[in-house]
């Protein structure tokens, strides 16, 4: 199958049902409903419709195909197995059944059957057939063999730094540590930047060689400074001489759920997610314990919107492994996605408690405790976050601007104005900063030339953004020329046609412009796009009294300067 959506993958198989096949009593239906499950990433549901309708019709080979999918993109590959074999014996050129049966034979330790079905060319693609090969030799016993397979799928360009990482692995599978070690180095000499998963591998190898301060150095290079428990952990054993066993690879099996893993790893930001998801779900399938590639695929059905299989993806990494937190994050992030905002913040809670130390865990609850409008606590978690992070850090101004919003949000403008300065300081020309201090300076009427120039800078930066656009106009409204006005706000709402918000915000310039009838028609087409969670900005009760009253009146009834001496100041 090439690189292409699961969808599409899906939708090209209705190319192989025949109309009798399609009529046939009961198979349409179970048909249909596979497809549509498919269509939305409901692997679960799919794999069902699809098994019903294989009892109906055992030889169709499209309906297998969909099967294999739905059961791979589970992580359910014992499921797929037979099926996968069924395909083959009908003579069906699917690299779907053959990545499974592949998969099959590794987790029966059947290497010989793995190597005669690559020579066979029953494979997946060029660069997993390669690698497979070189680790089926491994299990084999044939390391000669193995390195000269690893060395044939690096000769290929641009493949080099997959055959030098698993050769690699190989070598210290079997203890050749110090061949490892100068095969990651020389890689690290021609400009490789290690993954992670890499340089733990090559901290452990330096710790077999009795290298402790080049794999302590190693660690704090590649892991920060800021090192999460599991890794403070790590550093003192190897400051205290302790010698870590390798458990990067400990057999071919494991390397071999390596190959699925790092082409995952090399496709997740090349190809979508749900072809992606079928590489890492077999790495998890050989290698239960490849918690990196769990977390890979809890964040690829994320992507694809499946939070509560991501959910149970990200509970299944322990306590006590290095990426804990990242899975908790993860966690916490898919919760909060599926609405289940409570959960997620009582993850994160724990995590604070356990991982104290890192700004992360404590900007991230920052951040869903102000999405749930819980101010005090979210400034509380950025204070925590800032007091955490090192003062050049990048991400320093966001956390200064975000514990701004909580700030501004709970009426203390003053500790507000200043998060959003600092903010400021540390990156003059943020767009997103530039505009909310400039409309909050609006909004307060106040320091309106400022704000007139940073929304300006703000638009300059990302004209598309209709806020940002929104913005601009207010801030000419409220200084008073609204023939300057129009133009800005009319644009912004081109840019989101239906925020009330924005179109209240038109309606008040063309009222104060002459233009009442087109103003009372922006009025009313406000209050149609309001809901729940735009009600307490877009404020539909005064939107109906400048309906009834005005927006003259309604200024006069708030106290507010009427819009003639605006006009003239």
């Amino acid at each position: 199958m090439p690189v292409s959506t699961f969808k599409k993958a899906v939708f090209s198989l209705v190319l192989t049902l025949s109309a009798g096949q399609l009529t046939a009593e009961g198979l349409s239906g179970a048909y249909l409903a596979g497809r549509q499950a498919s269509y939305n990433s409901d692997f679960a549901a799919a794999a069902e419709y699809y098994t019903q309708a294989l009892a109906r019709d055992p030889g169709n080979v499209g309906l297998m195909e969909s099967a294999v999918l739905s059961f791979l993109a589970l992580g359910e590959v014992e499921k797929a197995l037979p099926i996968a074999r069924h395909l083959e014996e009908k003579g069906a050129d699917s690299q779907l059944a053959s990545m499974v049966l592949a998969a099959g034979l590794v987790s029966k330790g059947d290497y010989d059957a793995l190597i005669a079905r690559m020579n066979a060319e029953k494979g997946v693609g060029p660069l997993v057939d390669g690698l497979m090969t070189a680790w089926a030799h491994v299990g084999s016993g044939q390391m000669s063999e193995a390195l000269a397979a690893f060395q044939a799928v690096g000769s290929e360009p641009g493949l080099i730094a997959f055959s030098s990482y698993h050769q690699a692995l190989a070598l210290a599978s079997v203890g050749d540590f110090e061949g490892a070690a100068a095969l990651f180095e020389e890689q690290m000499d021609n400009g490789l930047q290690l993954t992670q998963r890499g340089a733990w591998a090559l901290v452990e190898i330096y710790s077999q060689l009795d290298r402790r301060d080049d794999a302590i150095s190693l660690l704090d290079g590649v892991f920060g400074a800021g090192l999460n428990p599991e890794l403070n952990d790590i550093r003192a054993r190897l400051e205290a001489g302790e010698t870590l066993p390798f458990t990067q690879i400990t057999s071919a099996k494991d390397g071999l759920a390596e190959v699925f893993f790092s082409i995952a790893s090399a496709l997740e930001h090349e190809a979508n997610a749900d072809y992606t998801l079928l590489y890492a779900r077999v790495a998890e399938f050989l290698r239960p314990d490849h918690f990196d590639a769990l977390i890979l695929s809890a964040g690829l059905l994320e992507e694809l919107g499946r939070f509560e299989l991501a959910t149970e993806a990200y509970r299944r990494v322990p306590p006590e492994h290095p990426s804990y937190y990242q899975a908790e994050l993860g966690r916490a992030d898919a919760l909060r996605r599926s609405d289940r905002n409570e959960a997620a913040i009582e993850v994160l809670e724990q995590l604070a408690r356990s991982h104290s130390g890192l700004s992360i865990v404590h900007s991230s609850l920052g951040d869903v405790l102000r999405g749930q409008k819980e101010f005090a606590r979210a400034a509380a978690a950025y204070d925590t976050a800032i007091g955490l992070i090192d003062e050049g850090s990048p991400g320093l101004w966001f956390l200064h601007y975000a514990r701004g919003i909580s700030h501004e949000r709970l009426d203390d403008w003053d500790r507000a104005e200043a998060d959003f300065r600092a903010a400021l300081e540390l990156n003059p020309d943020q767009p997103q900063v530039l505009n909310y201090l400039g409309y909050s300076l609006v909004e307060k009427q106040i320091k309106l030339d400022e704000a007139l120039d940073m929304i300006e800078r703000a638009v300059a930066a990302q004209p598309q953004s209709g806020y940002i656009v929104d913005s601009l106009g207010w801030v000419l409204y409220r200084l008073g020329r609204y023939d300057e006005a129009v133009d800005h706000m009319e644009r912004a709402v081109e840019l989101m046609p239906i925020d009330p918000v924005v179109n209240d915000h038109l309606g008040d310039v063309y009222w104060a412009v002459g233009r009442k009838l087109e103003a009372a028609f922006q009025w009313r087409r406000a209050l149609s796009f309001v809901d729940a969670e735009t009600a307490e900005e877009a404020k539909p009760d005064r939107i109906r009294r400048k309906l009834d009253v005005g927006l003259d009146q309604v200024l006069e009834e708030e106290g507010a300067a009427p819009l003639k001496v605006a006009n003239e100041g």
